[in-house]
């Protein structure tokens, strides 16, 4: 960054029709007093009638006119501009929307003309002869008899299945509607045939891939980035899911090249927990999924965790522990590879053996399964996660001596940039995707807050020292990389988190409660009612007080919940029976008995879980890397998944609120000391001696090369059984000087006790500052 200032904060805004630029001008006061410096808002662009995200934006790329055009643009960030806040962008490189066909021109024009369309290159398209539809382009769409008789061809020679519309290529109509279907480029097949034309947004038929790789393709989908760039509308981008990318790598260099080096780049990368950031990639870091595991974890009590995985077995009949984890996680990736997708799985092996027409192809299709299964990663095409691939790869031969060659033969061919390279890549983060977080994450329950979009249920806990040692690390290489809380994606928010997360502080209470519920009130699924149980006690109101609506966004959580994991409903075979069941069991929950069992939980752990609500959001916004403050989040919320988490935000209400506060004085502090907190900067972990020192989180945040820190941050975890003697008993030396504490204003000298410290609030933040600046 030469010419743009430092970020301190982002602030996600999700944009909708009904909360558009206009909107967000609204609010913008908001967020410059809580010191936020740049706007992060969803995607901007046109979208699919009807869409709620926008990341199913529709060609020509361009402003959305739903959100204010690009008038609405100019205005906003004139506004934000006069208030010091710059502007970043959500933008969607790996696919376009395709429900409505006619809306996508560039889509439509593919299926009109086929291989001879104009468009053909855009999309990766499988129009060759063996691709299980006589070379024709599949599209999944008729009921699984594939009875093609409810098909009917309009005065417009719009070819029609039911609510699809379909366009038709010149010269085919006449006939029957059968006999002008048979005419197309492409062919309407069950939607279970495992058989589908073009690569995907992981298995959502509605989102079709597109080659960025193909120069012809970049220039049209980034030509109005370059104008927005051009006009000087945005201060960066975030790039979603680069990972589904041909070469994600090659991708972004050129976006670089296109934004320039002052100017913000991120990704939505997910990286496994022994994963690091491809340290060549030339962006800022990463939108934070990383770092929310990691301060997720450390609040997360490893004890409670071993006595949670008993509670588990005893409550659901399925082992929850590490071991069924990685077994489980391993078995489902094999599952969804086969499952959805058959068709990516057979493009990938005739690209391995491409070259060598003698290889065996069902010995290669098995083996590519096993190193999907075993890798561990999103993808491992990225130079410092090669030696990965080709170890996992040595593993299985000596597991399967039967795959030998063919892991060979897969080794050699994805040596180098290429076809099996990009499409082992490709298909492998689907598949991790789909079958980790979309699945396994909703079928098992020992710890639900760690079952998070990059999170590790199997190993959910972390020492203080292993923090603190990430932090150092990631202070010193990915100083601006985003640290989430919360985002448009997350499984639940921040809040609902932490309060999940106390269980494994009071394993015996909880135990207690499940025992008590599946007495008064069993679940019509054991496995699926301790999920659940879990996620109501994180949105339960402090105050005890259940609502309609938060009824109401319970059922719809489970309904959506019982189908991701697939044991009883899912989406295409719904069990009308069990998801009336569910209902009524959410009903018995938050009502009578069962509804005080509950709120009496929720009592006892809430003086904790504002604490370490408190704490986390303190570590989030002072240490290493970018906060990323998630629409909402500057108070307590309850959100659960999408689309619970994009709910409207009453910014109307009182900004007298602990967290509020919170958000406001980190981030004041955070702007005063900015040196310490980007490039330069560094985190320095600070000691804490006597029996609650496991208990305490502290550290500073100074220059490299100054001898002391100019921010302190001190704050507790497992608080429950965090008790005022063990606290005051436990001791921290401060740097020499008067340290002055900016939610307080207690100053505080040289050895000064835990207890001392939070006497006022559970997060301390220290700075050495004169009075007269306060």
């Amino acid at each position: 960054m030469t010419n743009r200032p430092e970020p301190v904060a982002t602030y996600r805004v999700q944009l909708s029709p009904e909360f558009g630029f206009v909107d967000v001008i609204g609010i913008l006061g908001h967020l410059a007093d809580l010191g936020v410096s740049h706007l992060y808002l969803s995607p901007i662009g046109t979208a699919m009638p009807g869409s709620t995200h926008g990341y199913d934006w529709v060609p020509p790329p361009q402003v959305s006119p739903d959100l204010g055009g690009h008038d609405g643009l100019h205005a906003l960030r004139a506004a934000a501009r006069a208030l010091g806040i710059g502007i970043l962008i959500d933008i969607v490189p790996n696919h376009t929307g395709v429900a409505l066909v006619l809306h996508n021109p560039w889509f439509a024009d593919l299926l009109r003309h086929g291989p001879g369309s104009r468009f053909a290159r855009y999309f990766d398209a499988d129009f060759s002869s063996d691709n299980g539809s006589d070379g024709r382009l599949a599209l999944p769409i008729l009921a699984s008899d594939g009875d093609l008789s409810p098909l009917t061809v309009d005065p417009h020679g719009i070819l029609h299945y039911y609510d699809h519309e379909f366009p038709t290529a010149p010269g085919t109509l006449g006939g029957t509607a059968i006999d002008v279907h048979e005419r197309q480029h492409y062919r309407l097949v069950p939607w279970d045939s495992g058989i589908i034309g073009y690569r995907r947004f992981f298995t959502v038929n509605e989102l079709a891939a597109l080659r960025q790789e193909d120069d012809s393709v970049y220039d049209a989908t980034h030509a109005w980035i370059r104008e927005l760039l051009d006009a000087d509308l945005i201060d960066g981008v975030r790039v979603d899911h680069p990972d589904g990318l041909w070469d994600p790598m090659a991708y972004l260099e050129r976006l670089r090249g296109d934004i320039g080096t002052d100017r913000l780049l991120y990704i939505e990368k997910i990286l496994a927990a022994d994963e690091s950031l491809e340290p060549t990639l030339p962006v800022d870091g990463t939108t934070g999924y990383d770092q929310l595991r990691m301060i997720d974890a450390v609040f997360t009590a490893p004890p409670g965790v071993a006595e949670l995985s008993e509670i588990h077995e005893h409550a659901t009949g399925v082992p929850g522990d590490t071991h069924w984890l990685h077994d489980a996680q391993r078995h489902r990736k094999l599952t969804t590879l086969a499952e959805q997708f058959p068709a990516e799985h057979r493009r990938l092996v005739r690209a391995l053996t491409h070259s060598d027409p003698t290889a065996d192809s069902a010995g290669v299709a098995d083996a590519v399964a096993e190193l999907i299964a075993d890798l561990g990663v999103y993808r491992a095409d990225y130079p410092s996660l090669r030696p990965r691939l080709v170890r996992i790869a040595g593993q299985i031969a000596q597991r399967r001596p039967d795959l030998r060659n063919a892991l060979a033969l897969i080794v050699r061919a994805t040596s180098t940039p290429g076809a099996p390279t990009s499409r082992l890549a490709q298909t492998c983060g689907a598949v991790t995707a789909k079958s980790v977080e979309d699945s396994l994450f909703y079928r098992t329950a020992r710890l639900v807050s760690a079952q998070e979009v990059g999170g590790d249920p199997a190993d959910p806990a972390v020492s203080l020292p292993t923090f603190h040692q990430h932090n150092v690390v990631r202070a010193g290489e990915w100083p601006r990389s985003m640290t989430a809380s919360s985002t448009h994606d997350t499984k639940r928010g921040e809040d609902v988190r932490a309060r999940i997360a106390l269980l494994t502080q009071v394993p015996e209470r909880w135990s207690m409660l499940v025992r008590r519920m599946w007495g008064i009130a069993p679940p019509p699924d054991r496995l699926t009612g301790y999920f659940l149980l879990q996620n109501v006690i994180g949105v339960w109101p402090v105050d005890g007080r259940v609502t309609a609506d938060l009824q109401n966004r319970l059922c719809a959580y489970a309904r959506k919940a019982a189908r991701e994991s697939g044991l009883q409903t899912t989406w295409t075979e719904v069990d009308e029976a069990f998801e009336t069941a569910l209902d009524e069991w959410i009903v018995t929950l938050t009502t009578g008995p069962a509804a005080e069992l509950i709120g009496g939980l929720v009592h006892r752990i809430a003086p904790a879980w504002r604490q370490e609500s408190l704490a986390r959001k303190a570590i989030a916004l002072l240490g290493p890397g970018v906060p990323d403050i998630y629409q909402g989040t500057e108070w307590f919320e309850d959100s659960l998944v999408d689309p619970d988490n994009r709910r409207a935000v009453d910014f109307q209400r009182s900004t007298a609120h602990p967290k509020t506060r919170l958000v406001g004085t980190a981030l004041q502090v955070r702007r005063r000391h900015l040196p310490a907190f980007g490039p330069g900067g560094d985190y320095r972990p600070i000691p804490a001696d006597g029996p609650a020192g496991d208990h305490t989180i502290a550290f500073g945040r100074g220059v490299v090369g100054e001898d002391d820190p100019r921010v302190i941050v001190v704050t507790a975890r497992f608080t429950h059984s965090l008790h005022a003697e063990r606290a005051a008993a436990t001791t921290l030396t401060l740097p020499t000087g008067t340290w002055t504490d900016a939610l307080s204003g207690a100053d505080h000298r040289g050895l000064v006790d835990l207890g001392t410290l939070r006497a006022e609030n559970p997060v301390v933040i220290l700075t050495r500052e004169p009075a007269s600046t306060r």
